[in-house]
């Protein structure tokens, strides 16, 4: 085969495997928009309704005895470090 006629075919081949791969991907797109559209009209999302949180009672304050353990105890840990 000469030159013209090797790149003329590699050109038709290169040619027909875009197309069809366009055509492939442009029916892939319709597909699937056309079976979003049916899975929610026969079997739509069910609507989750939040239930409100309970709330967990605040502390009203420290206890002073632990307040005092845990500073002697960070004292104790920084004494150690130096």
């Amino acid at each position: 085969m000469s030159e013209p006629g090797l790149v003329t075919q590699g050109l038709e081949l290169m040619f027909f495997g875009m197309g069809t791969v366009f055509v492939f991907l442009t029916m892939l797109v319709f597909v699937t928009g056309f079976m979003s559209k049916l899975v929610n009209k026969y079997a739509p999302e069910e609507v989750v309704v939040p239930t409100p949180a309970k709330k967990r009672p605040q502390p009203q304050g420290v206890d002073p005895q632990l307040l005092k353990v845990l500073s002697a105890a960070v004292k104790e840990h920084r004494a150690r470090q130096k």
